[in-house]
C-alpha cells in the first residue's frame, strides 16, 4: 500500500484567509494538533516575512514533536542577489528547522510581468536558490507557484523551471494550482507531460476558486504524485485551499491509499472543529466526513433505513473519522425518528405505545407553528418527558416585568428585570440588570434560583440566535430563539417561539435552565 504524504499549511497559507489570523500561541496549540493526527509536514509560516513567524519558528523548537516535521516556507532569492546574502533565505536556514519549501515562478507572464527578468534568469534564480538551501536542510521541496496556468500558456518554459530544480537537487517538485482554476483533466494531461522528462517525486498544490481543489488533489495521487498540500477545513485566501479533511479520508478508504493510522484519523472531526475554534470561527456542520450534519438523518424513511443498517444512506461508518451519526427531530420525523431519539436519551417506548404517535403529532404541530428541534435537542428531550408524563417541574413563574430605559440619546439603554419564582412553596421576588432585555431576564432568573440550585452558577449562555419566521408581518412576526448553553462538560440547545421575542426568549431560557437541573440529576442516579 503506496503511502501518501500529507504537507498541512494551514499555519501559512490558511491563515491567508480574511477573517483568519493566529497568534504565535494559536499556531503552537495547531501545531501540537496536527502532530497528534499525524501529517507528515506542518509548514510553520514564511519566517522572512514577519515577526511573529520568526517567534513561531523559536517556540516550536521548545514543543517534541512526535509525528511530524516541521517546515519552513519562502521564496525563491531575489535578482542580482548571492543566495548567501538574500534576506529571504537567511531567514529560512535561521529559522533551525530540517525541511524548507520555497515556491518559484513557473508561469512566463510573472516572470515577465512582475519579476521583469528574463526567461533564462528565473531558470538559475530556482537553481541557485534550491541549490544553496540543499547545504542546509535535510528536504527541499520546490512550490512551481503557478505551475498549471504557466503550462498552458507555455508548457516548454514551464517544465523548465522544474528540470532547474530537480537539478539543483530538490527532494519533491510540488505543482501549484495557485489561481484554482484548472479543471481535473487538464490536471491530468499537465502531470502527464511532466513525468516523462521529470523523475523528481512530484506534489501537489491547489486552490478551490472552481471547487476542484479536492478532485485535483485526488487526481494527482491516482496518476502517481506522493505529496498532497491542503489545509484542514479548506481554509485559505480567497475561496480556500484543497482540504484535508476530505482529502485524507478519500485517498484512505477510496482509494486505497495510506495517510495516517487508523488511531490517528479517529482524530480528524476533533482536529477539524478544534482549527476553527482557534481560528474563532464557527465549524462549518456541513463539511464532508467532519461536519455535525454530515452524518445526519431527517426524513423518515432515511431513517428506519439506517437504523436497520446505516450503509443504507452512509457512505462510510462515522466512527473511522471520529464523527457520528445523528438523528434530527422535525416534521419530516416518523415513528423511527421518535423511537431512536428515545433511545438516545435512555428513554424506554416502542413503536405500538400511542404516546410515539402522540410525539410525532405533537412535534409536527410545533414545527408547524414554527419550533425547530435540530438545533435544540435539549428541548426536545424535556418535550419527551412532559409527553411521557415524567417531567419534574423545578419551579413555577409567578411573573416578571422587564424594562428598557433610553435616558439619553448618546448613552445606551440599561434593561432591568424584576422576576417572581416559586420552588418547593418557597417564593423569591428578585430583580437584576443587564446588557439588554434578555440578559436581564436571564440574570434575574439565575440569581432567583442559584440559592435553591447552586449549581445554575455553572451554566453559560454561549450563543443566541433569533430568526424571523413570518415574513411580510413587519415587527408583528413570530420569532424563532435558539440558545445554546453550556456548563464543566456538556453544552445544549433550546428552543422558544412566540410573536413576542422576549417571551420566546424566556420559553428558551427556562428550558436552559430546566435541562442543566433535569441533567444534574440523571448524573446523580446514574452515580448512585
Amino acid at each position: 500500500m503506496k503511502t501518501i504524504k500529507i504537507y498541512d499549511t494551514s499555519l501559512r497559507d490558511g491563515t491567508q484567509a480574511e477573517e483568519i489570523s493566529f497568534s504565535v500561541e494559536d499556531k503552537i496549540l495547531v501545531a501540537g494538533k496536527l502532530d497528534e493526527l499525524g501529517v507528515h509536514y506542518i509548514e510553520g509560516g514564511w519566517p522572512g516575512s514577519n515577526p511573529k513567524d520568526v517567534q513561531f519558528y523559536k517556540e516550536i523548537k521548545k514543543v517534541r514533536l512526535k509525528n511530524s516535521r516541521v517546515s519552513a516556507f519562502g521564496s525563491t532569492g531575489r535578482p542580482k542577489i548571492k543566495p548567501s546574502e538574500d534576506h529571504n533565505l537567511k531567514a529560512l536556514v535561521s529559522s533551525g528547522v530540517g525541511v524548507a519549501c520555497i515556491f518559484g515562478k513557473s508561469w512566463d507572464l510573472h516572470v515577465k510581468d512582475a519579476l521583469k527578468i528574463p526567461l533564462k534568469e528565473n531558470l538559475d534564480l530556482i537553481y541557485d536558490s534550491v541549490a544553496f538551501l540543499k547545504k542546509e536542510f535535510d528536504e527541499v521541496f520546490y512550490d512551481a507557484e503557478h505551475f498549471f496556468d504557466g503550462y498552458k500558456a507555455n508548457p516548454e518554459y514551464a517544465i523548465k523551471t522544474l528540470k532547474a530544480a530537480a537539478d539543483a537537487g530538490a527532494d519533491c517538485l510540488v505543482l501549484c494550482d495557485t489561481n484554482g482554476g484548472t479543471l481535473p483533466r487538464e490536471v491530468a494531461e499537465a502531470i502527464k507531460m511532466v513525468q516523462k522528462t521529470i523523475k523528481t517525486p512530484l506534489g501537489i498544490h491547489c486552490h478551490n476558486d472552481s471547487d476542484l481543489a479536492v478532485a485535483n488533489s485526488l487526481i494527482a495521487v491516482e496518476l502517481g504524485i506522493g505529496q498532497v498540500q491542503g489545509t484542514i477545513n479548506g481554509f485559505g485566501e480567497r475561496c480556500g485551499n484543497a482540504n484535508l479533511c476530505s482529502i485524507i479520508p478519500n485517498l484512505q478508504f477510496k482509494m486505497g491509499y495510506k495517510c495516517l493510522s487508523d488511531s490517528q484519523l479517529v482524530k480528524l472531526s476533533e482536529v477539524s472543529r478544534f482549527v476553527s475554534e482557534i481560528a474563532n470561527l464557527t465549524h462549518n456542520s456541513h463539511l464532508p466526513y467532519v461536519g455535525e450534519s454530515a452524518f445526519a438523518h431527517k426524513g423518515g424513511i432515511h431513517v428506519s433505513a439506517v437504523m436497520k443498517k446505516a450503509e443504507t444512506y452512509e457512505h462510510i461508518r462515522p466512527e473511522l473519522v471520529g464523527n457520528r451519526q445523528r438523528i434530527l427531530i422535525s416534521d419530516l420525523s416518523g415513528k423511527s425518528n421518535i423511537l431512536f431519539k428515545a433511545k438516545e436519551f435512555g428513554i424506554d417506548i416502542d413503536s405500538s405505545d400511542p404516546v410515539t404517535q402522540e410525539l410525532v403529532e405533537t412535534i409536527k404541530d410545533l414545527e408547524h407553528k414554527g419550533y425547530q428541534f435540530e438545533g435544540a435537542e435539549a428541548s426536545f428531550e424535556l418535550l419527551m418527558k412532559r409527553v411521557l408524563g415524567t417531567h419534574k417541574k423545578h419551579f413555577n413563574l409567578i411573573g416578571f416585568r422587564v424594562i428598557d430605559e433610553k435616558r439619553k440619546e448618546d448613552e445606551p439603554p440599561i434593561a432591568e428585570a424584576t422576576i417572581m419564582v416559586e420552588v418547593g412553596g418557597k417564593v423569591e421576588h428578585t430583580a437584576a440588570v443587564g446588557d439588554g432585555p434578555i440578559n436581564a431576564i436571564d440574570n434575574a432568573l439565575r440569581k432567583a434560583l442559584e440559592k435553591f440550585y447552586p449549581s445554575l452558577k455553572e451554566v453559560k449562555l454561549l450563543d443566541f440566535k433569533v430568526r424571523v419566521l413570518t415574513a411580510g408581518e413587519g415587527t408583528a412576526a413570530s420569532v424563532r430563539v435558539l440558545i445554546e448553553s453550556g456548563d464543566k462538560t456538556d453544552k445544549w440547545g433550546t428552543v422558544g417561539v412566540s410573536e413576542n421575542v422576549i417571551e420566546a426568549s424566556w420559553q428558551a431560557l427556562v428550558d436552559s435552565i430546566d435541562y442543566k437541573l433535569y441533567k444534574d440529576e440523571k448524573n446523580v442516579r446514574r452515580k448512585g
